[in-house]
């Protein structure tokens, strides 16, 4: 039988997420079946997955994932019908999810985490023409290894939006893979990340734009206290002849200590003319002279610096449109930003 061999640093992409140094291959091969807590209201409806599954993109572990996975979730959403989901990965292992919002339907998918051992999740997602999806998901700080594999794809006018709130874990890697493949179509991300001592997150996105005339924006920021590591790696390709594409993004991060890590790499391949691209990347710390002005007017200073990073991610937990689930999340992250202020 041949060894299975994780992604490891010798592995370009994996080269910041070390997963061979994480977890031993035998305890992948013999992890279980995953199993979500499922809330659902409005129209939508929750089967058996289908025997045929869609065609899709997808990273190492995803094989892994569809491999082993004795069962998983499929949510759909009908044509022209609007509706809500929260899946609460309640058991660890490996598993595959199936979401299909239909032409004209729209869908805000929530998800979070009560599972602390290892699991790896294979996640495809179907846009139909003019259909809607906002995403939200919020991995807990814990010790655990955890890989989540997304595959995306939209049609015509279809939109994404997806944001990503990471709080550290013994390993965390979270991959998007999207394609934009009707014109018109959109996707959207944003994501925070703070991690403090020995906490780590990966967010690696990968977005095709397929045709012309889509649009896509990323917007990351990290900040690393203690002895953690943020990563950020974005690629945008622009396929021949999708002209008027229009593609930004952009990740920054915060260094809280000598020992912590941020890695950005934004990469992009354009093989059309007519089109829009941006990224930029930056890390630096604290700026010395807003944290004195607010010490100098009577703020202590672990709230001074905890108000300076809430600002800093204040865009990007601002683009959850959903005003709950971004209270919540915002609850989180100053809790996290709270102990690296500490």
């Amino acid at each position: 039988m041949t060894a299975l061999v994780l992604p490891n640093r010798r592995v370009e992409d994996w080269k910041y997420t070390d997963l061979r140094n994480a977890i031993e291959p035998a305890a992948v091969a013999s992890a279980g079946t995953a199993a979500w807590k499922v809330s659902l209201s409005g129209a939508v409806e929750q089967t058996a997955l289908p025997e045929i599954m869609p065609r899709s993109h997808h990273g190492a572990m995803a094989e892994l994932a569809v491999a082993h996975a004795k069962s998983g979730v499929f949510l759909r959403v009908g044509k022209g019908e609007q509706g809500t989901a929260h899946l609460e990965l309640a058991q660890a292992g490996h598993g595959r999810a199936l979401i299909v919002v239909e032409d004209g339907a729209s869908l805000t998918l929530r998800e979070t985490s009560a599972a602390e051992d290892f699991s790896n999740i294979a996640f495809d997602i179907v846009l139909g023409n003019d259909a809607r999806l906002e995403h939200v998901r919020e991995a807990p700080r814990n010790d655990a290894v955890r890989v989540c594999d997304y595959s995306i794809r939209s049609a015509e006018r279809g939109s994404y939006r997806a944001h990503l709130a990471n709080f550290g874990a013994k390993l965390s890697r979270t991959e998007l893979h999207i394609a934009l493949e009707g014109e018109g179509a959109q996707a959207h991300l944003s994501g925070v990340s703070v991690l403090g001592d020995g906490g780590h997150a990966d967010v690696t996105t990968r977005i095709t734009h397929a045709v012309g005339n889509t649009q896509s924006t990323q917007l990351f920021k990290l900040i690393a206290g203690g002895k953690s590591r943020g990563v950020y790696q974005g690629k945008i390709s622009v396929a021949e002849g999708a002209n008027g594409s229009d593609s930004r993004q952009t990740a920054k991060g915060l260094l809280l200590g000598e020992r912590a890590e941020i890695d950005l790499k934004p990469e992009l391949e354009i093989l059309a003319d007519d089109v829009k691209c941006a990224h930029g990347a930056a890390v630096g710390d604290l700026d010395p002279e807003s944290l004195f002005y607010l010490r100098s007017r009577g703020v202590p200073e672990g709230d001074a610096r905890a108000l300076l990073m809430r600002a800093f991610l204040e865009d990007a937990v601002a683009e959850i449109a959903d005003e709950g689930i971004r209270a919540d999340v915002w609850a989180r992250v100053e809790a996290a930003l709270k102990e690296l202020s500490a």
